[in-house]
């Protein structure tokens, strides 16, 4: 399936997510188009959701050490070359190891206009990239989860902070779908399903 056709997807599954979402709160059945038969759940997967699809999400280590404190969210932009905030801010201090959220190979270790960057490539399509980072790897290097990769540079917000980015199949995606330790929401019924 190309990127534009999963994409659309997407969309269409969040579009239902939220009708599904919308019409719990206000307590009324969904249509019969979406509903399980007889008192069945339904289930929405999204695509590269499934845990044995690729970029299974939960699976990433946090590449800076704890607290894990978002100093600024993920932003989809609206086209690919639209604004937006391609990854997320973790707070850390300058100096802190920064180590690979999962096995993979070193795709770009240097610069980038003005900050050193690092990027992984892992088996399932996902790449992951850090800044402003001094490496202590190159391109090509295999790092294994949780080996360090360099230490955090200051520059990127305010205070330090570490920029981690995810793209799946050349899309950025927000991380917080990979990291691990992060729960997931869970809707609940008010009420029995008919």
């Amino acid at each position: 399936m190309s990127l534009p056709s999963r994409l659309a997807e997407v969309s269409r599954l969040s579009l239902a997510a939220t009708a599904l979402v919308c019409l719990a709160i206000v307590g009324a059945s969904p249509p019969p188009s979406v509903r399980g038969g007889a008192g069945e759940a339904v289930s929405l997967t999204v695509p590269g959701s499934d845990p044995s699809n690729r970029g299974e999400p939960g699976r990433w280590a946090w590449p800076a050490p704890s607290p894990h404190v978002i100093v600024r969210e993920f932003v989809a932009p609206a086209t690919a070359y639209s604004a937006g905030h391609r990854g997320i801010d973790v707070g850390a201090a300058e100096g802190a190891e920064v180590t690979a959220p999962e096995a993979g190979t070193v795709h770009f270790a240097g610069v980038v206009v003005d900050r050193p960057v690092v990027s992984i490539r892992h088996a399932d399509g996902l790449v992951s990239s850090f800044e402003p980072v001094d490496p202590l790897v190159s391109e090509g290097d295999i790092v294994a989860r949780g080996q360090q990769i360099g230490t955090l540079e200051a520059g990127h917000c305010a205070a330090p902070c570490l920029h981690l980015g995810a793209r799946l199949d050349g899309a950025y995606v927000s991380p917080l779908l990979y990291l691990t330790g992060i729960p997931r929401a869970v809707l609940l019924p008010t009420r029995p399903l008919e």
